[in-house]
């Protein structure tokens, strides 16, 4: 099968009055190339050696929201080291505002480590023992924690339980953490509440009803997508369409407004499952409504920025996008309804669609980036897709498979090796030709999280199991049923962070403690 060729947009972007007074931006910007010959942490700054005959060397002071991206990913001043190839992008006041770093062949990749996006004057997310994790998946939405000194093996009764809450809500929620603080949903009564609770304990700090009334479906009530911690304010998404914005402190109302209504689009079969994700200055969602397939809303007043309709304006899924950030194009990736599609982030445009891994029931599972490749799948027969991105914004469809129909547990990615749950199966496939290295039936279906070695693999039906991770075999280290099971399947991703494993079950979480 060949790629669709790009959909006409039919994209449209609003252009905020302030947009060219904020420090991020980068409309005066001129790019320099060149190597990093060193980087200062505490003066904020980095000297590169210039590309060119002269090979002169340039000291940059980094602006307050530089954004920093290395080898494709996220990543902070921190993770850089000498040796690395970078772009710098400069404003009028030369200040670097973004940073494009990259690891030559012949340079040892430096593992990067997640950073705390909030200060505080006592304490900070590094050393804080509620850890960091602060949206779905994770810092880099890929459901890899950077947790280290781990317990590698588990007792039979497993790990100690360190604290269970009952009474959240119902919901199919997981949590994210920051500044010692737990975010989730939950239905209480027939209203939707964002919820934030002391992550070290779990006594119950705040709840803020989202502006909508509680969801309600046969197969598990509550909202689905996962609350995205950003600097000092929390963002959610509920199952009716409801985007709210607080102060992640007290949970005071910041903005609020139903993504539905705003865009005309309808809820699909089992309730808006989204986490939004936040930028820089923009949060982006996925509508799937007539005005717009996906949308690009400041994060601070709350207004929209750009709106882009996909080709016969398909509804949402149940999926969450990514950035993706390859040679010079910075992109989304999410799952419509019919396809996953890729959307410019400067202004929405469409820069590739493909139906290959989409089923035309649902499309949960989040895309996994890596290296200039993007990895879908779904389940209800559909499988898989690698596909590569090429000049230009573009891309083409390396090969399908149907060896990773992953329905709703997601996939991770480990030194090229895939892991997801095929269905029922657990499998290991080679990323680059789609080769099963193994499968297991043990488990059952079920989600999926990688941590200092090993995968965390929580079965629909309830029990946890623990495997290293390797593309040889499997090979499993514990497996313990948690506390507090409900009636319904255990959907809720797994989060490993601050030495614990956070289990959201419905009404209630349970918190275990696996650190040496």
């Amino acid at each position: 099968m060949t790629l669709l060729s790009p959909w006409p947009s039919r994209c449209s972007m609003l252009l905020l009055a302030f947009l060219s007074t904020l420090s991020w931006s980068t409309a005066f910007a001129a790019p320099v190339q060149g190597t990093i010959e060193e980087v200062s942490t505490e003066e904020k700054t980095i000297t590169v050696k210039l590309n060119g005959k002269n090979e002169e060397s340039k000291t940059f002071n980094l602006a307050p929201k530089a954004v920093i991206t290395i080898n494709g990913k996220k990543g902070e001043l921190s993770d850089i080291e000498e040796g690395q190839t970078v772009t710098v992008v400069v404003n009028s006041a030369d200040l670097a505002t973004k940073l494009t770093v990259k690891t030559p062949k012949n340079l040892p990749a430096k593992k990067t480590v997640s950073r705390p996006l909030m200060e505080d004057k006592n304490t900070t997310d590094e050393t804080s023992e509620s850890g960091f994790w602060p949206q779905h998946r994770g810092p880099n939405r890929d459901n890899i924690s950077n947790e280290t000194g781990l317990i590698e093996s588990w007792p039979d009764a497993g790990p100690k339980l360190a604290w269970q809450q009952n009474g959240l809500g119902e919901g199919y929620s997981s949590v994210s953490i920051a500044r010692g603080k737990l975010y989730t949903l939950g239905n209480q009564g027939d209203n939707e509440m964002l919820l934030a609770m002391d992550a070290a304990s779990g006594r119950s700090l705040w709840a803020t009803k989202t502006g909508g009334r509680a969801y309600r479906e046969g197969n598990g009530n509550g909202p689905r997508g996962t609350p995205t911690i950003d600097d000092d304010r929390v963002y959610a998404l509920g199952a009716n369409g409801d985007l709210i914005c607080v102060g992640a402190d007290k949970g005071e109302v910041v903005w609020q407004k139903n993504i539905l209504n705003e865009y005309g689009g309808n809820n699909i079969t089992w309730g808006i499952s989204e986490s939004v994700l936040i930028d820089g200055q923009n949060l982006i969602c996925s509508p799937g409504g007539k005005r717009a397939t996906m949308a690009a809303i400041d994060k601070i007043t709350g207004r929209g920025v750009w709106t882009c309709v996909v080709q016969e304006t398909p509804e949402a899924a149940y999926s969450s996008p990514i950035i993706v950030d390859y040679q010079d194009d910075r992109m989304y990736v999410n799952f419509v309804h019919t396809a996953v599609v890729a959307v410019r982030a400067k202004d929405g445009k469409v820069l590739w669609g493909h139906p290959q891994s989409a089923n035309g029931t649902a499309n949960c599972s989040t895309p996994v980036y890596s290296d200039g490749q993007v990895f879908t799948a779904s389940g209800y027969g559909a499988g898989g897709a690698l596909f590569k991105l090429t000049k230009g914004g573009k891309a083409k469809l390396e090969y399908p498979t149907k060896e990773m129909a992953n329905h709703h547990g997601g996939m991770v990615l480990v030194d090229g090796y895939l892991y997801g749950f095929d269905e029922q199966i657990l499998k290991c496939l080679e990323l680059k030709t789609g080769k099963v290295q193994w499968k297991d039936r043990s488990v059952g279906k079920g989600s999926i999280a990688f941590a200092d070695g090993h995968l965390y693999l929580r079965s629909e039906n309830g029990p946890v199991a623990l495997c290293v991770a390797s593309n040889k075999r499997y090979e499993e280290k514990g497996r313990f049923n948690p506390t507090g099971r409900s009636d319904k399947p255990a959907w809720s991703h797994p989060v490993v962070c601050g030495g614990r494993l956070f289990l959201r079950d419905m009404d209630s979480i349970a918190v275990y403690e696996i650190k040496n």
